[in-house]
């Protein structure tokens, strides 16, 4: 597995852990956090400025995330498949490096990973919506 890939799959398990038990200090819950990983410092490096993004940008995700579940109580998205929307969320719209459409597979295939069947195609879905108000290249990334 990849250097980006391991350090979204870190990212989504800190965030998931982050939005289950809300730690006071963050710096304190992400160095208690790589301390029970075995991931080399370039992938933690990636993951936590991916954690940071999305904490930081929280409130802007989840307001575009609310917009977008038609249908759906926030409250009652599963934890994991919140967590991935808001990191595929939080790289399309402020990580130009990064193309929408590689944010999309990712988020897809780490749900297939860590959620159910079904997710796969819901984070597809979603995200396929937010792709829309993107105005950059799907496919390239920004300078």
């Amino acid at each position: 597995m990849g250097l980006r890939r391991s350090g979204r799959e870190a990212a989504i398990q800190f965030l998931y852990q982050h939005d289950t038990h809300r730690p006071a200090k963050l710096d304190e819950a992400l160095t208690a956090f790589w301390k029970q990983s075995e991931e080399k410092k370039a992938v933690c490096d990636f993951a936590g400025d991916l954690v940071r993004g999305v904490l930081d940008k929280l409130p802007e995700i989840d307001a575009k995330l609310r917009g977008l579940a038609d249908n759906w109580d926030f409250e009652r998205l599963a934890v994991v498949d919140r967590n991935i929307l808001r990191l595929a969320i939080y790289e399309m719209l402020y990580r130009p490096e990064i193309p929408p459409v590689v944010s999309i597979n990712e988020a897809i295939e780490i749900a297939k990973k860590f959620s159910t069947t079904e997710s796969g195609k819901f984070v597809n879905g979603l995200l396929d919506k937010v792709k829309k108000d993107v105005l950059r290249p799907a496919r390239q990334a920004s300078e």
